[in-house]
C-alpha cells in the first residue's frame, strides 16, 4: 500500500519507522517472515496492506504469502472456521464469546502466530493489536491475548459544514467537504479511516449537529452519491457513517408545512427518506439529532416531547438496522441573568428523566459528561445513572473548545478517567459510569461512547500534534475503559515517536501533568465560562456573566460559586443518588475541586485543604502558569532526540501556552483581588 504525504506529523501512531534494536527486529521477523490473510472481503484487503505496510516499515521485509498447512513460522489473520490453517487454534478453546467484534491473539510452539475473530471487522482489530504489540517491542513467545470492545458503539461525532469550515474546530478545514461539495481528497480520507480503526473507532458521523439549510440536503440524491464514496471507505475499516438531520427536514426539503412527530406525513416522509438513504449505503448507521436546543427545531414546536420526536427516526430506521442517537443537550439558551431561579445544569435531567423508557431500542440518548458544557471542571451529569431503562451514550468532547483549542496542551483522558470511574450508586456501590454507558449496569443491549473530534485537513490532522493523542486515547478508552492514563499515554508515545526511552519518560510527564496544568491557571474550583464569547478563547471572566446562556459565576464583593444545594439552592444537587447528593449538598464534604459549582462561599471560606478560597485562586495561577513554562522546558531538553520539523510544531505551541497562560495568571488574580480586595499572601505581583 503506498503512503503519502509522509512526515510533518500526517503517519500519526501508524508511522511505521524501522525498529531500531536488530535483536528485537529479527527476533519479530522471524515469526512474521510468511504470512497468511484468509479472505478477500473489503475489510479483510484492509488487513492484509496494513499487515504487508507494517511489516515492511517496522521489521524491513517483505512477507512471503502463503496458505499452504505446513509446520513452521507463520504469521495467520483470519476468521477460524473459513481455513484449516486455525486448527490448532480452534483446539485450543473456545472462540464463541468473541461476538462481532472480540479478537484473540495467540501462538502456538511451533511459531505460529494466529490472528483471529468470528468476523472480518474483529480480525482487522486482531491485526492492528499486533500491529500495536510489534511498536511498544511487546514479547511473542507464548503469547495468549484476548479482548472485546466494552462498548458497543464507539463513535466519533464531527461539527463538519458544507463550506469546509468546522464548529469548534482548531485543526484546520473539513475532512469531507469543501466550497459546498464533497471533498474530492479520499486517499486522506482512507488514511483517516485507518487511523480510527486502528484503536477501534466503529461508528462515526461526518457532519455537524448544528445541521444548516445545505447540508438538510445530504440525505438526498443531490449529495448521497458522494456520501456513498466516503461510507465504503469506513465500511472498509469497520466504520459506519452516520449523518445528522435537520429535525424541520420535512418542511425544509419536504414540501411539508409541519414537523410534528406524531403526523402521518412526516412521518411516511421520513420512512421514504431513510429508504433511499439505505439504497446508496446499505449499511449506514443512523442519525445523529440535535433538536430544541440552541435554536435547533425539534418536537417542542409542536407540543410533543424528545420522546415522540426520537422515536419517530427510530421507527424509520428500525427495518435497516439504523440508530438514532438523540442529543440530551437541551436547555434554556434565552435566561435573564437577573433570574437565578433557572438553573442550566438541571436541564438536561429535568428534560429526560420524566421520559425514562418511552424510547424505542433502537434509540440511544448522548449524554454529555457533565451538566453544563465540555468545562474543564464540571461534576458527571446526574443524567448518567439516572435512567435506567433508556439506552445510554457517554459524550465527550476532544476537540479542546474549553481546554486551550489545541494551542494550549491538554491530555484529557486523566479528565475522561474521572469521568467514567465515577461511582453514580445508581444500584448501590460499583454503578460506575462505564457500567451505565456500556448497558451492563441495567442490562440494556446498546451503549458505548461519542465524542466530538479533534482533526481537519491539518498537515498533522489535529494542529497540535501532541492533541494527536486525545484521539487515539479517547478510541483506546472507548474500547477499554480499564487502561490508566498513562498506559494509554506510554502506548501513543511509542508508535508515534518510537522507543527512545528519555524522550519517551520527558513527554509522558508532559501528557500526564497537562490537565491539571490546564485547570490551574484556568478555572478556579469548578468555576467555568471564563472566556471571551462566541469564540471561547482567552480569559475574560465576565464574558459570559450577564449573557442569556446560563452561565454565571455570581463573583461579588464578598464571594463566588453558585448555589446548587437543595436546602438554599436551585436543588441540583438533589438529583444525585446518594450519597452523592449529600456530599455535594455540604460544603464540608463538597470536594473542593467542585466547590463552586454547587455552594456560593465566601472568599475567606476555608477549603478541605487548608486554604482559603481566595488564596488559592491566587496560589493556582501563579503555580500554573509556572508549570506551563516548565512544559516548553521539558520539551526542549529533548529537542536532539525528536524530528526537527516535528520538534519545531510542538515547540512553537508551547511558547504560546507559555506567554497565554500568564495571560490567564494576570487576568484571573487582578479580577479577583478587585472584587474581594484581598491581598495575596505572598506579595506577589497582581495588577
Amino acid at each position: 500500500m503506498k503512503r503519502r504525504k509522509a512526515g510533518g506529523g500526517y503517519e500519526g501512531w501508524l508511522k511505521y519507522s524501522l525498529i531500531e534494536d536488530a535483536g528485537m527486529r529479527e527476533a519479530y521477523a522471524e515469526k512474521c517472515s510468511r504470512l497468511a490473510v484468509v479472505g478477500d472481503s473489503p475489510v479483510m484487503a484492509s488487513a492484509r496492506r496494513e499487515l504487508k505496510l507494517a511489516l515492511s516499515g517496522l521489521l524491513g521485509i517483505v512477507p512471503e504469502e502463503s496458505e499452504l498447512p505446513d509446520r513452521g513460522p507463520l504469521l495467520v489473520a483470519g476468521v477460524p472456521d473459513r481455513s484449516q490453517l486455525f486448527e490448532p487454534l480452534a483446539a485450543a478453546g473456545d472462540l464463541s464469546g468473541l461476538g462481532e467484534e472480540g479478537y484473540v491473539i495467540e501462538s502456538s510452539s511451533d511459531g505460529r502466530v494466529y490472528l483471529a475473530g468470528l468476523t472480518d471487522r474483529a480480525v482487522l482489530y486482531a491485526v492492528f493489536g499486533f500491529i500495536r504489540l510489534l511498536q511498544n517491542g511487546e514479547d511473542l513467545e507464548e503469547i495468549r491475548i484476548r479482548e472485546t470492545p466494552a462498548n458497543g458503539l464507539r463513535m466519533l461525532n464531527h461539527w463538519d459544514n458544507l463550506d469546509g469550515s468546522v464548529e469548534r474546530g482548531y485543526a484546520g478545514k473539513s475532512l469531507f467537504f469543501n466550497n459546498g461539495e464533497i471533498t474530492d481528497d479520499l486517499e486522506r480520507i482512507e488514511d483517516y479511516a485507518r487511523l480510527l480503526a486502528s484503536c477501534g473507532i466503529n461508528a462515526a458521523a461526518i457532519n455537524n449537529v448544528n445541521v444548516h439549510k445545505q447540508e438538510t440536503l445530504l440525505i438526498t440524491d443531490a449529495y448521497l452519491p458522494e456520501v456513498s464514496r466516503i461510507a465504503a471507505i469506513f465500511r472498509s475499516c469497520g466504520i459506519r457513517l452516520f449523518l445528522s438531520v435537520n429535525y424541520a427536514s420535512p418542511m425544509e426539503i419536504g414540501g411539508l408545512n409541519t414537523a410534528d412527530p406524531l403526523n402521518a406525513d412526516v412521518a411516511a416522509w421520513w420512512k421514504s427518506a431513510v429508504g433511499n438513504v439505505y439504497r446508496h449505503i446499505p449499511d449506514f448507521g443512523g442519525f445523529l439529532v440535535k433538536a430544541d436546543s440552541e435554536f435547533r427545531p425539534g418536537p417542542f414546536t409542536y407540543g410533543r416531547n424528545h420522546a415522540d420526536g426520537a422515536n419517530l427516526l427510530a421507527d424509520a430506521l428500525a427495518p435497516f438496522g439504523g440508530l438514532v442517537v438523540w442529543r440530551c443537550f437541551v436547555y434554556n439558551c434565552l435566561q435573564d441573568w437577573r433570574d437565578r431561579s433557572t438553573d442550566r445544569a438541571r436541564a438536561a435531567y429535568d428534560h429526560f428523566m420524566p421520559l425514562d423508557g418511552d424510547f424505542r431500542d433502537n434509540v440511544l440518548l448522548q449524554i454529555k459528561n457533565g451538566p453544563m458544557d465540555f468545562q474543564v471542571r464540571e461534576p458527571v451529569s446526574p443524567l448518567l445513572g439516572g435512567m435506567k431503562r433508556t439506552n445510554q451514550l457517554l459524550e465527550l468532547q476532544i476537540t479542546q473548545e474549553y481546554t486551550g483549542q489545541q494551542r494550549h496542551l491538554c491530555y484529557l483522558v486523566p479528565q475522561w478517567k474521572e469521568v467514567i470511574e465515577f461511582d453514580t450508586r445508581a444500584r448501590g456501590e460499583g454503578s460506575l459510569v462505564a457500567r451505565v454507558v456500556d448497558g451492563s449496569l441495567f442490562g440494556r443491549r446498546l451503549g458505548g461512547m461519542a465524542a466530538v473530534a479533534n482533526v481537519g485537513d491539518a498537515p498533522n490532522w489535529t494542529g497540535h500534534l501532541l492533541a494527536q493523542a486525545n484521539l487515539y486515547g479517547y478510541a483506546r478508552l472507548a474500547w477499554n475503559p480499564g487502561l490508566s492514563s498513562e498506559e494509554i499515554a506510554r502506548e501513543w508515545v511509542r508508535m508515534t515517536f518510537g522507543r527512545d526511552w528519555e524522550a519517551e519518560r520527558v513527554i509522558l510527564q508532559m501528557l500526564l501533568d497537562s490537565y491539571n496544568i490546564y485547570e490551574a491557571y484556568t478555572a478556579p474550583l469548578g468555576v467555568g465560562w471564563m472566556v471571551n464569547p462566541d469564540h471561547h478563547y482567552g480569559p475574560n471572566v465576565d464574558g459570559y456573566e450577564y449573557a442569556k446562556w446560563g452561565t454565571y459565576h455570581y463573583a461579588d464583593r464578598d464571594g463566588i460559586g453558585v448555589d446548587r444545594t437543595v436546602a438554599t439552592g436551585t436543588g441540583f444537587a438533589g438529583q444525585y443518588h446518594s450519597p452523592n447528593s449529600e456530599r455535594y449538598e455540604s460544603r464540608e464534604s463538597c470536594p473542593d475541586e467542585l466547590l463552586l459549582f454547587f455552594h456560593h462561599v465566601p472568599y475567606k471560606h476555608r477549603l478541605n485543604s487548608g486554604k482559603t478560597v481566595i488564596q488559592h485562586i491566587y496560589d493556582s495561577r501563579f503555580e500554573g502558569a509556572e508549570r506551563a513554562a516548565e512544559l516548553l522546558t521539558l520539551w526542549e531538553s529533548i529537542g536532539e532526540r525528536i524530528d526537527e520539523e516535528l520538534y519545531g510544531q510542538v515547540r512553537q505551541r508551547l511558547l504560546h501556552q507559555r506567554e497565554h497562560a500568564c495571560e490567564w495568571r494576570d487576568i484571573l488574580n487582578t479580577y479577583f483581588y478587585r472584587k474581594s480586595g484581598i491581598a495575596d499572601e505572598h506579595g506577589r505581583m497582581i495588577y
